[in-house]
């Protein structure tokens, strides 16, 4: 009788463990996998820009008015596109103006970024803060790096 007793005890605990292994392995696979959900289709250029860009543009693309230009909702980098490679692979020392208003500050070069990694950040920045331009290929920044050698 004594036995029936226990292995009654044991039968019930069962669906709890079940239930608990369930729970445990959804939370697993929810913490693994979650980050593969990312959304975000410029993830890469947005590493990127944090990387190499943002110290000087800052996280919102805004920039330190008046000594590094603005990338956020900028006029320049909208009638620019073309030469956006170039500026990013060999930087920038000539006066511009963004919105309005002058900067002479030097962008330096950022040489170890490939091609790949270039059309990654300038889609991330095209469709970062508002802006909103057309995706750039890795063969149109081939070309417009082309132009500037």
């Amino acid at each position: 009788m004594k036995n029936l007793e226990i292995k009654n005890d044991v039968d019930s605990h069962r669906p709890k463990q079940a239930k608990l292994t369930i729970i445990v392995l959804l939370y697993t696979i929810t913490f693994l996998f979650a980050p593969a959900c990312d959304s975000s289709p410029y993830k890469q250029g947005k590493n990127l820009y944090v990387t190499h860009c943002q110290n000087c543009h800052q996280e919102d693309g805004n920039a330190v008015m008046g000594l590094i230009p603005p990338i956020a909702g900028s006029d320049y980098l909208a009638a620019n596109q073309d030469n956006l490679p170039c500026l990013i692979r060999y930087g920038l020392n000539e006066p511009i103006t963004v919105n309005g208003m002058p900067y002479h500050h030097e962008m330096p070069k950022n040489e170890v970024l490939s091609e790949t990694q270039i059309a990654n950040v300038i889609n991330y920045i095209n469709n970062a803060w508002g802006n909103k331009a057309d995706f750039v290929s890795y063969d149109m920044v081939l070309e417009g790096l082309k132009k500037c050698e």
